[in-house]
């Protein structure tokens, strides 16, 4: 197993240093290296995870170029074609794209589709999944109805709040809200009708959008383990929290360990760190049918 790459230092403008992410200023666009960092609950934890970032990187490309009729902010995903000063840094190959600028939409846009992690929480408290009733009798992981859309703002800084559609139409206006809900609707349906055909459940899935020239750009991580829960349908049963292929495996061993979710997290064992790059590696081998 390779060292994590944890952090980069480019001979470029560093734009922003995110929880698991460096972008890099270019000038005219940006380059965005997925580094090995893992957060959860919004704490980056100790230590990386090897391969992580490559593994991201590669998922995200391969679902951007499944919705190829979607507009996304991809400019160049092949590292032989990347600037001099980029190429410089072998590191790099396999975990970083360059991708255009765009005015990010501060709005995190959330699909679920089963009930589980806090939506069933607040289930079991009033019925509702971030405000929207459901029907009664549901099971920790039912699968709901129809998918629904629970927006949520983006915080630089401690957690994403859930908010109502009417609220993020105040926000963004009315007409965007919309086009986000239904892009995102759409976007995971046809996402969980793939993964379903590979044999995994997408329970659920965040996304990013962006402005570019005054239309809707898909932007940051795409349907990855870090933004999504992935569940093997072959394990699947609701009633039971289901084993997982994302980073659920690493927020359920937290939970175990009593922290308060506040830094600094306890640090991850090596077993821990070990089954998590595994299961990475299985999400993208049964997503695409490629070796990483």
């Amino acid at each position: 197993m390779s060292a994590a790459l944890l952090e980069t230092s480019l001979p470029l403008p560093l734009a922003r240093r995110g929880k698991v992410r460096d972008i890099y200023d270019l000038g005219d666009s940006f380059l965005f290296v997925a580094t090995d960092r893992i957060s959860a609950f919004d704490v980056v934890l100790s230590p990386g995870i090897p391969d992580k970032g490559r593994i991201l990187n590669q998922i995200s490309v391969f679902w951007f170029g499944h919705f190829a009729g979607i507009e996304n902010h991809l400019l160049e995903t092949e590292f032989d074609q990347f600037p001099l000063e980029v190429r410089a840094h072998p590191e790099l190959r396999g975990r970083s794209v360059i991708v255009r600028k765009c005015s990010v939409i501060p709005i995190e846009c959330v699909a679920r589709g089963y009930l589980i992690g806090s939506g069933w929480k607040e289930y079991q408290q009033s019925g509702t999944v971030c405000g929207i009733k459901l029907q009664r009798g549901l099971k920790m992981a039912s699968k709901l109805r129809e998918p629904i859309f629970t927006p949520a703002t983006k915080e630089e800084t401690g957690h994403d709040e859930n908010i109502s559609f009417e609220r993020m139409s105040k926000i963004v206006g009315a007409e965007l809200a919309a086009q986000l809900r239904d892009l995102t609707l759409m976007i995971y349906g046809r996402a969980a009708d793939y993964a379903a055909s590979r044999g995994i459940i997408i329970a659920d899935t965040k996304f990013e959008f962006g402005l570019h020239k005054g239309r809707v750009v898909w932007i940051d991580e795409a349907l990855t383990p870090d933004s999504s829960r992935f569940w093997p349908a072959d394990q699947y049963a609701a009633g039971s929290n289901p084993p997982s292929f994302d980073k659920q495996f690493v927020r359920d061993w937290l939970e175990s360990t009593g922290w308060d979710k506040n830094p600094p997290a306890p640090e991850l064992p090596p077993e821990v760190v070990a089954n998590t790059r595994e299961k990475y590696i299985a999400a993208y081998r049964q997503l695409t049918g490629n070796e990483p």
